[in-house]
């Protein structure tokens, strides 16, 4: 790299369900990738008493341009809630979700989930609706998976990941999914 010259990194292409066909994805994370239904009920018919969820992080961050852009908020700041889903000991998905500020004025309630599954949360309320998903293969250098694999013995070049816009009664969420290699693998 010349002196005085910085690369920036390509931005993720985030695909709709549609192109996913043209790329190539593990088979074993192909059907949990596209799979109908919510992840966490899907997970647990797989893995029944094995199923764990793990609240890993909760902090208020910075939004950036992409989370912006992805959840349609003016709000420069928002709560990044990270988890863990588990079948065994094994983790098969890191999920961050997303809120804007405005998001946890209107619903304040959302801060304290805890270890509660958000989505089956939602599944039960009234004026939720959800966007088709977007799918990514996510570089270890991005943010997100880097914390995915913060604790892997073995680190992938990266990991397949969707995500979605949720508006709950019109206040937007954005929710991503990660795809360890030990999906679908107990």
């Amino acid at each position: 790299m010349t002196a005085g010259k910085t690369r920036t990194a390509d931005p993720v292409q985030w695909l709709p369900a549609e192109r996913l066909g043209q790329v190539t994805v593990d088979a074993h994370v192909r059907p949990w990738l596209i799979g109908k239904g919510l992840l966490t009920l899907r997970m647990k018919a797989v893995c029944g008493e094995q199923f764990a969820l793990r609240l890993v992080d909760q902090w208020t961050g910075l939004l950036n341009a992409a989370h912006k852009s992805a959840l349609r908020s003016p709000d420069n700041a928002g709560l990044f809630r990270d988890i863990e889903m588990f079948c065994g000991e094994r983790v098969w998905v890191f999920a961050q979700t997303i809120m804007p500020d405005s998001t946890l004025c209107a619903h304040p309630w959302l801060a304290e989930l805890g270890d509660s599954a958000l989505g089956e949360t939602l599944s039960d309320l009234s004026g939720v609706e959800r966007s088709a998903y977007e799918y990514a293969w996510l570089p270890v250098g991005e943010a997100v998976t880097a914390r995915a694999l913060r604790d892997a013995e073995l680190k992938p070049a990266g990991l397949w990941a969707r995500r979605s816009r949720v508006s709950l009664r019109g206040a937007p969420l954005l929710m991503q999914e990660l795809f360890l290699p030990a999906i679908g693998r107990a």
